[in-house]
This record gives structure tokens, C-alpha cells and sequence, in this order.
């Protein structure tokens, strides 16, 4: 497959262009700042652009057969509208190629997961701050889910810099759920597994161990 990565400088998406790669895919990672990836591959191909940027994203987009957006931002208590700026961008340049499949990464908190985090995170740390964070992720979740794109997305539990396992749940009915750690590693693999071979598409599962 061809699979734009934005966000792939580190994290979740660096894990995934490091996975992709490994499993035979061609990889684009649209980056603001191309010499913060220092991964090098013959089928790595860097892109300089703003998800930000109409232009950009529709750029990078052209002739992929999917898409995953992994940024993310520092806890702030400013206004915040990274991830719905992005997912419009996204979202308008897959008019123009329909085929193309859009995984989006939020997290726990966002839309209905909200309240599956624990005490902790559910009243304290989440509204002093990621209150304005999670408000554009909800923004995020809406607009995609609105749209007539091919889409997933993908809310992880607590992020780890753990090892890959492959052994974690994708849970989509969250009556009971709190969610618990997860890898970034085995993020990147739920993610690929379901471009290669899609079952949880349209839906937004909480990913934890």
C-alpha cells in the first residue's frame, strides 16, 4: 500500500512508518520539518507541508491509498484547533480521491469515550488540562464521522513507549470500560492490521491492554 503519515516524526507515528516499512509498504510522512525524521528507506519518501495547509494535504494525498493523521500538542488551557483544521483539510482532499481510507488517531476522552479514563484523568487531569485539547478532537471525531469518507478512528488508552505484542483489545462497546495503558507500538500495528485487512472501519475503538 501507499500510506501518507502525518504526524510520523515520532510516537504513534514514527512507530508506524517504522512498521510499514517492515511490512512492505511505500510510506510518505508529510512533515513540517523533514530533518526531524531521521529514519531512512528506500520507500520512505519525506514530504515538507502543514497539515494545516489545504494545498499540503492535498498534495500529499495524490494517487496514496490511505491516510493517518497522529498529530498531537503539549497540554495547554488555549484554545485549541489543530485537529479540526486538519481532519477539513483531510477530509477536502479525499473528494477528490474517495478510495483513499482515513485513520485518525484521538484518544480516550474524546466523544462518547469520555468518562472511560478513570477517576483521575476523568476529573482532574483531562478538564484543568486537556480541556480545550479534547474539545477539538470532539470537533475532530464529528466532522469525520459526518462525512462520506472511508474512515476509522482510533482512540488509544494511555500511551506507552512499550514493546510491540499484538495482543491487546479493540473495544467498540465501552458500557464498562475503563481504558488502561497501551504501546505506541501496538497502536501502529492496529492500525496497519486494519488497512490490510479492514473490520472496524466506521467505528471508534478504545484500544487498550
Amino acid at each position: 500500500m501507499k500510506i501518507v503519515v502525518i504526524g510520523a516524526s515520532r510516537g504513534i507515528g514514527l512507530e508506524i512508518v517504522g512498521q510499514a516499512l517492515e511490512r512492505g509498504h511505500e510510506v510518505t510522512a508529510l512533515l513540517r520539518d523533514p530533518a526531524k525524521l531521521a529514519l531512512e528507506h528506500a520507500r520512505l519518501h519525506k514530504v515538507r507541508g502543514d497539515l494545516g495547509k489545504l494545498a499540503d494535504v492535498r498534495s500529499a494525498l495524490s494517487g496514496q491509498d490511505a491516510v493517518c493523521t497522529c498529530v498531537g500538542v503539549n497540554p495547554t488551557r488555549k484554545p485549541v484547533e489543530l485537529f479540526s483544521r486538519g481532519a477539513r483539510n483531510v477530509l477536502a482532499a479525499l473528494q477528490d480521491a474517495p478510495a483513499t481510507k482515513y485513520v485518525a488517531v484521538t484518544g480516550v476522552g474524546a466523544g462518547d469515550s469520555r468518562g472511560h479514563g478513570g477517576f483521575f484523568y476523568d476529573k482532574i487531569f483531562q478538564p484543568l488540562l486537556l480541556g480545550t485539547i479534547y474539545a477539538d478532537k470532539d470537533r475532530e471525531e464529528e466532522l469525520i464521522k459526518g462525512s462520506a469518507a472511508d474512515w476509522l478512528i482510533v482512540r488509544p488508552g494511555f500511551l506507552t513507549n512499550g514493546p510491540r505484542t499484538a495482543v491487546y483489545r479493540a473495544i467498540t462497546d465501552l458500557s464498562g470500560v475503563t481504558a488502561g495503558k497501551i504501546s505506541r507500538a501496538d497502536v501502529a500495528d492496529f492500525i496497519l492490521n486494519q488497512l490490510e485487512s479492514p473490520s472496524l472501519f466506521r467505528q471508534t475503538p478504545l484500544l487498550t491492554y
